[in-house]
């Protein structure tokens, strides 16, 4: 008697094991979102196609696009058009932040950066304060409701995780406008998908980042000044802080610090062994609020708005930045 057995299915299926194993190194290395997505797909049935899916995702980079400060929900701040709010309603952006929106949407992210990084790969920083918050009794906000202004955030930030093939880092900003602990930041940060730090965070306190032969240091905070001419003092402290730090603990000392926080660009550049180093503060992406109005330097001063490259080039790093300014209140003529 022929004992009975299973049918016959073809030989058994190859351990999954090595693909599973090579997609748990990609996703630590470069924290993509995107590898786990696409390798759900029909089209990864063997480790040559997750390879080659891998070789794009976590092609390396150098350019890195550093932008702050925008404020969402806030009725000076940047806005997407036609936002739809908590209550079905929606809000009509004001000429100057239709001029805002324009200014980032076609001039910065679909004509500058594609310059300046000449169509290749780059990765995005966000640095603090991607909403407003309900802050110091202000009454200038779009909505007080924080879903909504995250809604709005994301809706900006959404279309730029696809630019740079979800390179993307959002830095925590100030607490009055994104939570004592930034809790709101990392709310977004991880609807967006955003890269996670070592503690599985998706919005960093600080980072670290190495490009090339660049270490760049990237955090919000910095001290401000009510002065043109004492602009550059708390970013030559910055450098003198990190180096000295560095050098007190035998640490790599950065050769790039990013700072934002005071919406104004300014730059201080000191020679070093590496060739000079270099610390930043970005612009925003705020029109002038009341606040402003009223503070040393920035009641008798024009908003900025822009961001900054990092890049490694083929045979140093280097800074470069665009800026606009808003124009100033018209002159009344009697």
């Amino acid at each position: 008697m022929i004992p009975e057995c299973d049918p016959y299915d073809g030989p058994p299926a190859p351990s999954k094991a090595p693909l599973k194993n090579l997609v748990k190194k990609v996703r630590k290395r470069f924290g993509r979102k995107i590898i786990a997505s696409d390798l759900a797909g029909p089209d990864h049935k063997d480790l040559g196609s997750v390879e080659a899916t891998i070789k794009k995702v976590g092609r390396s980079v150098s350019n890195i696009i550093v932008i702050s400060d925008l404020h969402c929900g806030c009725q000076f701040g940047l806005c997407a058009p036609k936002p739809r709010l908590d209550g079905g309603g929606s809000y009509n952006l004001s000429p100057s932040q239709k001029k805002l929106y324009e200014l980032w949407n076609e001039h910065f992210w679909n004509g500058w950066v594609p310059k300046v990084t000449r169509g290749e790969p780059y990765a995005i920083v966000v640095n603090g304060d991607t909403t407003d918050g309900r802050h110091h009794g202000s009454t200038t906000q779009i909505t007080q409701n924080l879903s909504d202004q995250a809604n709005i955030a994301e809706q900006l930030l959404e279309p730029l995780m696809e630019k740079c093939d979800g390179n993307m880092y959002i830095i925590r900003g100030t607490s009055v406008h994104v939570g004592e602990a930034a809790e709101n930041e990392e709310r977004l940060a991880k609807r967006l998908g955003t890269i996670q730090d070592a503690e599985g965070n998706y919005a960093h306190n600080e980072l670290w980042i190495k490009m090339g032969d660049c270490l760049s240091h990237i955090l919000h905070h910095i001290g401000t000044s009510g002065s043109t001419a004492y602009e550059p003092t708390a970013l030559a402290r910055e450098l003198g802080e990190m180096f000295a730090e560095a050098g007190r603990w035998n640490l790599e000392a950065p050769n790039v610090i990013i700072r934002s926080h005071r919406h104004r660009l300014s730059e201080v550049t000191l020679p070093t062994a590496d060739g000079y180093g270099i610390c930043v503060t970005t612009p925003a992406w705020q029109l002038k609020t009341p606040f402003v109005w009223k503070i040393a330097g920035g009641r008798v001063s024009t908003p900025q708005f822009g961001g900054i490259l990092i890049r490694q080039g083929d045979e140093e790093f280097y800074v470069r930045h665009k800026v606009w300014n808003a124009k100033r209140s018209r002159t009344v003529i009697i």
